[in-house]
């Protein structure tokens, strides 16, 4: 009776990723916009990193108790591989979560204009790097937030405090990762704003898309299959259904 309907999920899948790229993302261009010609400094990340971890706070407090607030396919993968999520649900959420990543970059182009898509608008990227690097920078970056996901809805956990250990979490992994990809650490993020971008006209290194997305879906699994093994205890297999937490916030 107090179960929300699949379109409510979806809904709230889409709108809390549209969210995340607005703020999150969109804060990449407006700083650009801000700073002129200048490079970006470390004070800048820092503010791109708060906006990340703000956004993701308020989402899991808003849209978790609707539909978990996944709002990043790597999580909505990794936890149908833990078997904490159906996968016959998984299709419509990543769908939803890479539309509300595409509505977030149109809003953003919305609300800065033309110069937002001038500026890149906090597409995702990795420059001249070395492929390998890259891949181990999304790789590391998203596994770091999905264990930490795991962590925070596992039954044992201090309860209550999900939105603000994820918030954090995000705003200390884009810090060491984002001077090498960006730190996006999550597909919808990846791919919402590259189409807009795309759409928009601008240039787009569509050959670096493939790194993004399989770095941070890897990681996704690796970090659920790392946890599970670092907290499965005997009551996980004498109560099976305990672990059937199906209520995540990430």
């Amino acid at each position: 009776m107090d179960e929300s309907t699949a379109w409510q999920k979806l809904g709230a899948e889409l709108l809390g990723t549209a969210f995340l790229v607005f703020v999150g993302v969109g804060s990449v261009p407006a700083l650009a916009l801000l700073r002129g010609e200048a490079p970006f400094g470390s004070a800048d990340i820092g503010f791109i990193a708060l906006a990340f971890g703000a956004i993701v706070i308020v989402t899991v407090y808003v849209f978790g108790p609707i539909s978990g607030n996944h709002i990043n396919p790597a999580v909505t993968v990794a936890l149908a591989v833990a078997g904490k999520f159906p996968w016959r649900d998984v299709p419509a959420y990543v769908i939803a979560q890479v539309l509300g990543g595409a509505l977030g970059a149109f809003a953003i182009a919305g609300v800065l204009g033309p110069r937002a898509s001038e500026s890149g608008l906090g597409v995702a990227s990795y420059g001249d790097i070395p492929v390998w690097q890259a891949f181990t920078a999304e790789f590391v970056g998203t596994f770091i937030l999905v264990f930490a996901v795991f962590g925070v809805i596992h039954r044992r956990a201090v309860p209550g405090f999900a939105g603000v250990a994820i918030g954090f979490v995000v705003f200390a992994v884009i810090v060491p990762v984002a001077p090498a990809t960006g730190a996006s650490i999550n597909p919808a993020r990846t791919t919402g704003p590259m189409l807009v971008q795309w759409l928009l006209g601008g240039d787009i290194a569509w050959e670096q898309w493939p790194v993004y997305i399989s770095a941070e879906t890897l990681a996704g699994v690796a970090a659920a299959a790392l946890f599970t093994v670092l907290a499965r205890t005997g009551a996980d297999r004498i109560e099976p259904a305990l672990v059937a937490d199906t209520r995540p916030a990430a």
